[in-house]
């Protein structure tokens, strides 16, 4: 019992430092990804994934709140901007390679943006899903900042939207790699613009895995889908309305 109430009290004192989350979340991350390079970078074993759900147990079996975790690892949170920007740096670096690809680029940036909102919205209608719920689905396939943004000022739920903008990211870092590969598309410039594009920051993560051409191009898509979905998904839910 002595060992037992002198791990809790530990547990208390450590719990009551904003260190204590941010120590975990990049302890558990490093962690994740030690085990998907074991795997050989399997799509199936993603460390996004596993760091969630690690994370999320340790909450539940702590019972923390939210709140209280997220005092402490939102600095991971402000690191998302530096980040982003710094995606400009293999951007510049392949210059060369994304004028040359221009054309395919603002032909299938569109397309992409179109299908992504409009397949959830499709689909959404298809199966009857509530107003609020298809409000906050409607811009999943971008970065969750922007979409989050969005969803405010169309009348979603922008807490429930970073929910589908999360599982979206995941699902399309999983499918990506297999799915390319069925289609028999080689092309990695190709193969990053769709991952960027419809999976947004996790599909780039996953992009920058296999190739970094790839991930340079799913840098692109993901700052220029979140751009041209702003415009497009008050005007499909415009339609809608």
């Amino acid at each position: 019992m002595s060992g037992g109430a002198s791990l809790f009290e530990l547990w208390v004192y450590l719990s009551a430092s904003p260190l204590l989350w941010l120590t975990l979340t990049i302890g558990v991350f490093l962690a994740a990804r030690a085990v998907a390079r074991a795997s050989g970078d399997h799509p199936l074993v993603n460390p996004i994934l596993l760091s969630i759900a690690v994370l999320v147990a340790l909450l539940a079996a702590t019972d923390t709140p939210y709140a209280t975790y997220f005092s402490g690892a939102q600095f991971v949170h402000f690191m998302l901007g530096p980040a982003t920007v710094a995606l400009a740096v293999p951007l510049w670096r392949n210059r060369a390679l994304v004028r040359s690809m221009l054309g395919p680029v603002l032909l299938a940036l569109p397309a992409g943006a179109l299908a992504a909102t409009g397949s959830a919205v499709g689909l959404g209608l298809l199966f009857g899903v509530p107003e609020p719920l298809l409000l906050a689905l409607a811009p999943k396939s971008v970065t969750a900042g922007i979409a989050m943004g969005i969803a405010g000022e169309i009348g979603g739920d922008p807490a429930l939207t970073a929910v589908f903008v999360i599982a979206t990211g995941i699902i399309g870092a999983i499918l990506v790699t297999p799915l390319m590969n069925a289609l028999g598309i080689r092309d990695y410039a190709a193969r990053g613009f769709a991952a960027g594009l419809a999976s947004h920051g996790i599909g780039t993560a996953r992009a920058f895995q296999v190739d970094g051409v790839a991930g340079t191009f799913a840098g692109l898509a993901m700052a220029l889908n979140g751009l041209l979905t702003a415009l497009i998904v008050p005007i499909v839910v415009g339609l809608l309305g």
